[in-house]
């Protein structure tokens, strides 16, 4: 029998000391890091406004040193680090976690508060001869404007929230890697989102069978903009049904897209860029009015199962990129919302008297 290297398990052990280095954030290390951990010609692709980048220097230069800039004290968070194998072959490792700093310093135009701030990512990446070719990322950057009291656009409809890690406090998935459980955890995914797509085409929400996927108690965290919600009542009333009354076609284009699935024992993953296109067609998601527009969403996504169902679904959308799609400038509306605010640095020398 031919023994297959365990290369999810050595993937984690490559890229442990550029999240090690990210924890106590400083240029040095984390460029040093960056540049033994990616290939120099790496495809990088950020979210809104960031777009895509080649190479660890770009991606250095234009997200983190302004990141680094407006929280000195900068650090890393994950809670989630998972590896596998998709069905074509290709390893993908994914994280989740927090950017976590004091916010001294406006960044992007988002006014600097003096106070701890959060912002979730979902980050993946796909490794070759163990260096990553290919980064796919989401930074809640809505969330970050919301802790400044700077959101410009529509409130959400579900809780705003700092999103937790795994309930069981095992993101970290240990190895070795069990190709089995992992097949098994993305195939209890795969076939829950094809019964998704069933709605509305073919009969009304019951053929979701959300129950036959879904934990009773299932906490499914959205992006900043959209919320958490919390179990089948919460996720219908506060996410899905505003989302296919706006956009029925959703499932509709899937053949055209990219999808990258990859399980790590009770964990599931899916990233692609992007892996929903559909067309806004009726009004109730996000404020937008219908316009027909056809748009593209990048979403990386992981679900925790438990004794067989999906018990934790944390879901980042690029929004911001989804506006402008739709002629929506949130950049430009959020520098009209805040150009009565101190826009500087805060200065916090910690000096009593």
């Amino acid at each position: 029998m031919i023994q297959h290297p365990d290369l999810p398990s050595a993937h984690k052990a490559r890229l442990a000391p550029l999240f090690s280095a990210m924890r106590d954030f400083a240029e040095a290390p984390v460029r040093a890091a960056l540049a033994e951990s990616f290939a120099p010609d790496a495809n990088i692709h950020l979210c809104h406004p960031f777009g895509d980048l080649t190479g660890p220097e770009a991606l250095f230069e234009v997200a983190y040193a302004p990141l680094l800039a407006a929280l000195p004290d900068l650090e890393r968070r994950d809670w989630i680090v998972m590896a596998g194998e998709t069905e074509a072959g290709h390893q993908w490792l994914g994280t989740g976690g927090h950017y976590v700093g004091s916010f001294a310093a406006p960044w992007l135009e988002i006014p600097a508060t003096g106070h701890l701030a959060h912002m979730r990512y979902h980050e993946f990446y796909r490794l070759v001869d163990g260096q990553i070719v290919e980064m796919q990322a989401i930074w809640d950057i809505p969330e970050l404007m919301m802790q400044a009291g700077a959101w410009p656009l529509a409130p959400s409809l579900g809780r705003e929230m700092f999103v937790p890690g795994p309930a069981t406090q095992d993101g970290f998935v240990p190895g070795p890697w069990d190709r089995e459980q992992a097949q098994a955890s993305c195939a209890h995914v795969v076939d829950m989102l094809a019964h998704l797509t069933r709605h509305p085409a073919q009969g009304g929400p019951e053929v979701m069978e959300l129950e036959r996927f879904w934990h009773p108690r299932f906490n499914w965290y959205g992006p900043a903009g959209i919320g958490t919600a919390r179990g089948v009542f919460g996720f219908r009333n506060w996410h899905q049904i505003p989302f296919l009354s706006a956009m029925p076609d959703r499932g509709a284009k899937d053949e055209a897209l990219d999808f990258h699935f990859f399980g790590d024992g009770p964990y599931a993953a899916v990233t692609g860029w992007p892996n929903m296109r559909q067309s806004i067609t009726a009004g109730g998601w996000l404020g937008i009015a219908p316009s027909g527009t056809q748009i593209d969403l990048r979403s990386l996504d992981f679900w925790r199962m438990e004794n067989g169902l999906i018990r934790e679904n944390w879901v980042l959308v690029d929004l911001l990129d989804v506006y402008t799609q739709l002629g929506v400038d949130v950049f430009a509306r959020l520098r009209e919302f805040n150009k009565a605010r101190h826009l500087g640095p805060i200065s916090l020398t910690g000096d009593p008297s």
